[in-house]
């Protein structure tokens, strides 16, 4: 069985790199069946958090250093109590142990509380999805032809607002195929998104956002957006939790439709199964909101 790290490690090259199963097992030298079962098996192991020991998170002593460091953050720096402060109070109680264990409990608590901020801060800017935004990505699916499996790169649109999926099979991931596959999708939808958020495809991109820099878009996407009216709106460079509904839905979409592999006799009968699939998937209650996933389409595009 592979270790936790090497499970993740196949995930994120199957959903978010879009690697088929054969370069995979390739790259990280496992077998294809290995590789296969780890990037779409549907149930995927949980790393077990191992327990702290120690008198700070056995006893009581651990909780009143967390209370009292919780009550400090409401304070000025200069009124907060100090590591040796903590310290005297405890023994004051009848604490047993040392200066030292107080202070690497002190150090493990504000580590632990930096990493959830920092988390908190990442994933604030796209926790709010105002009606009619779009996120588009690639990701890679599996059918059998011919008694063979043969890769198809999927074009994936979801609208997070209301939480619905549209997705098109293609032959690539170059720019005719993904401007064919959003016409597509357009179709599909009955309508054309306002905004639409991408990362940074080399179908649409020259060069990236930077820092002090604006997204370059090729002419040809840019024709695109004008001729159908969206304002395409490109992600920050390593910043892929800007567009994770869409980076979400690939393995889900992967997971529930099409595993395991469909028989196809070409990309039509794989384009087919999806659209059936994901027309029967609107028809859900939205986790939040408590009404069907079709009934907000008025709220999320104009009509083409």
């Amino acid at each position: 069985m592979l270790a936790m790290s090497e499970i993740n490690c196949i995930k994120v090259l199957r959903n978010q790199k879009s690697l088929s199963v054969n370069k995979i097992a390739k790259t990280l030298k496992i077998n294809w069946r290995t590789a296969k079962k780890y990037a779409d098996g549907e149930q995927i192991p949980h790393e077990s958090n191992k327990k702290k020991k120690g008198m700070m998170y056995e006893e009581k002593w651990g909780q009143i250093v967390s209370d009292w460091l919780a009550e400090d953050q409401k304070l000025k720096k200069k009124e907060r109590r100090t590591n040796k402060t903590i310290f005297k109070q405890l023994k004051e109680m009848g604490f047993p142990g040392s200066y030292r264990t107080v202070c690497y409990f002190i150090a493990d608590w504000k580590n632990r509380k930096e990493q959830l901020e920092e988390e908190k801060d990442k994933n604030y800017e796209r926790l709010q999805h105002p009606p009619g935004e779009a996120q588009v990505d690639f990701g890679l699916t599996e059918a059998v032809k011919d008694g063979k499996y043969i890769d198809a790169h999927c074009l994936l649109m979801t609208l997070p607002y209301s939480n619905a999926a549209f997705c098109i099979p293609l032959p690539g991931e170059n720019q005719e195929c993904f401007l064919y596959g959003l016409k597509t999708i357009f179709k599909q939808l009955g309508g054309v998104p306002r905004k639409i958020r991408i990362d940074n495809l080399k179908a649409a991109v020259i060069k990236p956002r930077r820092r002090n820099e604006e997204t370059v878009f090729t002419d040809e996407f840019l024709q695109f957006a004008n001729y159908y009216g969206f304002e395409p709106q490109a992600c920050n460079s390593r910043s892929g939790h800007e567009k994770s509904n869409v980076e979400n839905r690939v393995g889900y979409v992967r997971y529930n439709f099409v595993t395991p592999a469909p028989v196809v006799e070409g990309l039509e009968d794989l384009a087919k199964i999806l659209e059936k699939k994901l027309i029967e998937d609107r028809e859900r209650m939205h986790y939040q909101k408590k009404r069907p996933i079709k009934d907000f389409r008025y709220a999320e595009y104009f009509f083409n």
